[in-house]
């Protein structure tokens, strides 16, 4: 665990959450970073001293990618195409092995740090080169840039993106971890504003805060939220004011606007969830994967979703901590990985791993 800077600073705002007279209260974040720093400053024991949980949520971009979307891109790399993806993704297991599996056996996968990464190496060669974009609003932008100025012939995008809102409301619909506000993720708000969670507090009465990713921004924003139930209020506060502006990034959410169309989409621990995913709009056809290279993925076999015994679909849905799973730690470790909530440094068991002294 490691030691608060401004421990004083930490201490008022936890003294001013205990004068609330907090009790059994349970808030959620949907964010990797936000879990790392919950876990690696010890915030989640702090807060359970004066009556407050934080349970994590689906915020791992490489953990909700479901198996089948994995499952794809081996395919796509065991038939020829050269598959480009960032690191986290090629330890992700699936039942007919992992991206890193399909390397070893010879296909030609590689590991990006960039889409523009990606687009230099198509340049560079004439085979089929995949690139497959992960991750939240955050990221999205970032795959739009270079298909809106113009790729190679042979370079395609396999999206996985998916978007904030209706996983959100899929949580609250669910009705499974009874959750009383929402710590909404300060990287996403940067590009979309905070209006988009604002349906979310009028329909559910919702109190949520926006918050940054330091120890104080976490515990300033269950402080708001406290302060909020409090006073019986459910608005959309930002914390996070020094990056986040009511409407984010009017640039980013054009460019995304302009490339990708919301589709229904499964997430791993989750049914499929209306306009909850990124693909290609149809002017972008020709550098679309699932379109592009429709007949190997054709070939791409049934996987099953989580190994047996794994629980990441659980620990994305709040049920559980990752301690609760059976395997942590002693099947699944992050040398070994049975589920991508281990193998990812945003997903929670990763981060329960490293920080929680279990080795």
């Amino acid at each position: 665990m490691y030691k608060l800077r401004d421990e004083a600073t930490a201490s008022r705002i936890l003294s001013r959450i205990r004068d609330m007279g907090m009790e059994d209260v349970k808030f959620m974040h949907v964010c990797g970073t936000h879990q790392d720093t919950m876990v690696r400053f010890g915030l989640d024991a702090m807060l359970r001293d004066v009556g407050v949980e934080i349970k994590q949520g689906p915020g791992c971009p490489v953990c909700v990618t479901t198996s089948r979307e994995v499952a794809d891109a081996i395919t796509l790399a065991r038939n020829g195409v050269t598959v480009c993806a960032f690191g986290d993704m090629m330890k992700v297991p699936t039942t007919i092995g992992s991206l890193n599996d399909a390397k070893a056996d010879g296909a030609d996968v590689r590991i990006v740090y960039s889409i523009e990464d990606a687009v230099r190496m198509a340049g560079e060669q004439e085979k089929p080169l995949t690139f497959v974009a992960v991750g939240f609003e955050t990221t999205a932008p970032s795959t739009c840039v270079p298909l809106s100025k113009g790729v190679p012939d042979n370079f395609s995008v396999y999206s996985c993106h998916r978007i904030c809102p209706p996983i959100l409301q899929t949580l609250l619909d669910l009705g499974e971890s009874r959750v009383q506000g929402f710590i909404e993720p300060g990287h996403v708000a940067v590009i979309t504003g905070t209006h988009i969670f604002e349906p979310l507090a009028e329909k559910y009465h919702l109190p949520q805060v926006v918050a940054g990713f330091e120890p104080l921004d976490m515990l300033m924003a269950v402080y708001m939220l406290c302060r909020q139930l409090k006073e019986g209020r459910a608005e959309v506060e930002n914390e996070y004011t020094r990056l986040v502006k009511p409407d984010g990034n009017p640039r980013a959410r054009r460019l995304m606007d302009d490339t990708f169309i919301p589709v229904d989409r499964a997430w791993r621990g989750f049914p499929v969830i209306p306009k909850s995913a990124l693909a290609l709009k149809p002017e972008f056809e020709a550098h679309d994967a699932t379109k592009v290279h429709e007949d190997i993925l054709s070939k791409t076999p049934d996987v099953e979703e989580e190994a047996k015994g794994c629980r990441c679909g659980d620990v994305l849905r709040g049920l559980i901590s990752s301690e609760e799973c059976p395997m942590f730690g002693t099947a699944c470790r992050p040398t070994s990985p049975k589920g991508p909530c281990m193998v990812s440094a945003e997903g929670g068991c990763n981060i329960a791993f490293r920080f929680s002294g279990r080795r």
